[in-house]
């Protein structure tokens, strides 16, 4: 989320600035970075609760702590973060 923020990417609100209690940093991670980046917690599996489009892939993009070996991994937006 702070990657995608500080480069100003259209679409990530993020406005609980990463503390997992808003959802508007809803993001879809390709199938093959699953395994890196591990499964939501109980608090972020309750907020993406909230969100308008999930899908078995969606996480939110704060509460996944990115590692050198995650160079290259792709997300998607969803159309709407409200």
């Amino acid at each position: 989320m702070e990657t995608a923020i500080n480069n100003d990417v259209p679409g990530i609100v993020a406005e609980c600035g990463g503390t997992c209690a808003c959802a508007t940093c809803h993001v879809y991670v390709a199938p093959e970075w699953a395994s890196k980046i591990g499964q939501p917690t109980p608090q972020e599996d309750g907020m993406l609760e909230c969100v308008m489009d999930r899908h078995d892939n969606s996480r939110l993009s704060c509460q996944i702590e990115l590692t050198d070996d995650m160079d290259g991994m792709v997300v998607r937006l969803p159309e709407s973060q409200l």
